[in-house]
């Protein structure tokens, strides 16, 4: 369960969606199917799942201009998922700050 879940998204934006939609948005495992997602997030945070919207970034090439030349490299590619929680349960990242 806690290798799917790698590690929560805190944006502006998804910090609004928290706040007025109580949509949460998690960074998951590549390999990890909506059923997977949906029973870790309940498990761990002890909050009940209405819906569930998964999306996959690639990696993307990156160059940089430096002294000795021309650096290239690559981003890595990871999978976002967005859970809507259904009315009255939240999650709470800074709790234990």
């Amino acid at each position: 369960m806690v290798d799917i879940l790698i590690r929560p998204i805190v944006t502006e934006k998804l910090t609004d969606q928290a706040e007025t939609l109580n949509r949460f948005g998690f960074v998951v495992d590549r390999r990890a199917n909506k059923q997977q997602i949906k029973k870790a997030v309940e498990d761990l945070y002890g909050v009940k799942v209405a819906s569930l919207n998964t999306m996959v970034y690639p990696g993307k090439a990156k160059s940089r201009y430096t002294k000795s030349g021309v650096l290239t490299g690559k981003t890595n590619s990871y999978k976002k998922a967005i859970v809507t929680l259904v009315e009255g349960d939240t999650i709470d990242f800074y709790s234990n700050i």
